[in-house]
């Protein structure tokens, strides 16, 4: 079930249900800038290109079937391996730029994850000790609505309450609306506020920002020859979603970079197998062998959707230069890649620009990227070494 609403200030009731025989939005109208709005969502989109393409893909690798195979997989004592179905059939060609899985830091994952079962014993205690209980409905619109007055962007976002969702939240937009969806079935109360940087702090403040820019299309891109804004946009937001953490493991990061090389490797049986060395819980299981493998259908053939490695790439190559990225400019730039931040601040309207929170204290950000160095056990001579 899908619950719909827009946090604002003086309440938090559900909207009102549809007249029958008039279509209405279940939200109010968000007010449209003027002749921006067209725009909206090529600066959300979250992928290698501004073509429009890539949501449409993430909803076109999810396959129809998926209960139902899920369904089979269990009975089958996790011996079955799921055949999926999808709406799309012209796939194949979609899904070979996907496909490539990389070992480039799988040695940094499995380090990650070792380190974190070292100190908790298990990733469910780990879940529990660090993450905290799962949280009701209301306390998570509570949550939400605190971090919007504090980022000041009360009434601007539709949020969306969902349990069908294999991320923990996306940001996207629907209709022109910039849209948060949570995975209530995730979403717990230490870690929700990370979310909350990571979807609103980071995604909506660099959509909202590219807009004011000359690069807010993609011929605006191509005439300023900007580099993919990934892996920077997922490393970055992912960076933000541990930030203040005391014990801020990258560990969903590594296991995501994990699975998707394991996946590129083994088949979902196989697959499902060898994460449960790091992860006990069969449904937590298999929603990772799940994102690994979605846009396959016969996954008893080695074979991965590889754009889950991006967090951890992203990550890594913005803590090996963290001395040099200038991190406000980064937000405030829009939809840019780390390395063309010096080249573009000169052409960039940086008026009015809206800057998280948690960047405005400088010194206090630097704290943070340097504890989570330290937690992770990352150097600095070993992250120049790779990248």
């Amino acid at each position: 079930m899908l619950e719909s609403i827009r946090v604002t200030g003086s309440s938090l009731a559900l909207p009102p249900k549809p007249k029958s025989k008039v279509k209405r939005r279940s939200v109010t109208p968000l007010p449209k800038p003027k002749q921006q709005q067209p725009q909206l969502c090529r600066s959300f989109e979250k992928g290698d290109d501004l073509s429009g393409k890539k949501l449409c893909i993430l909803t076109a690798i999810k396959p129809i079937n998926l209960e139902k195979e899920k369904l089979r997989f269990f009975k089958s004592d996790y011996t079955y391996n799921p055949q999926f179905e999808y709406a799309n059939t012209a796939l194949p060609g979609v899904l070979a730029k996907h496909s490539n899985a990389s070992d480039r830091f799988l040695k940094q994952s499995i380090n990650i994850m070792e380190l974190t079962l070292q100190k908790y014993g298990s990733y469910e205690k780990f879940e529990q000790a660090t993450g905290g209980s799962l949280l009701s409905k209301t306390r998570i619109w509570s949550h939400v609505r605190k971090y919007m007055v504090k980022e000041g962007c009360l009434g601007e976002i539709v949020v969306h309450l969902t349990e069908d969702l294999l991320s923990r939240a996306s940001m996207t937009v629907v209709n022109g609306c910039p849209t948060l969806t949570i995975n209530i079935s995730t979403a717990r109360e230490h870690w929700l506020e990370g979310m909350l940087r990571h979807e609103i702090g980071t995604h909506y403040f660099r959509g909202i920002n590219n807009l004011q820019q000359p690069w807010n299309s993609w011929i605006g891109r191509k005439k300023h020859d900007l580099k993919p804004n990934n892996p920077t946009e997922e490393g970055l937001a992912s960076i933000h979603s541990v930030l203040f953490r005391k014990d801020p493991f990258l560990w969903r990061a590594a296991l995501l970079y994990y699975t998707v090389y394991q996946a590129s490797q083994m088949s979902f049986c196989e697959l499902f197998r060898d994460i449960g060395k790091f992860v006990q819980d069969p449904n937590t299981r298999w929603d990772y062998c799940v994102r690994a493998k979605r846009g396959w259908t016969d996954t008893s053939q080695p074979g991965c959707f590889s754009k889950d490695q991006v967090y951890l790439d992203g990550i890594l190559q913005i803590l090996r230069f963290r001395e040099s990225i200038d991190f406000h400019l980064l937000t405030a730039l829009g939809k840019v890649s780390y390395e063309d931040v010096d080249r573009l601040k000169g052409l960039a309207v940086t008026e009015n620009m809206r800057v998280p929170h948690f960047l405005q204290d400088h010194s206090r950000y630097m704290e943070h990227l340097e504890k989570i160095m330290e937690v992770n056990e990352l150097t600095d001579a070993e992250l120049k070494g790779l990248i």
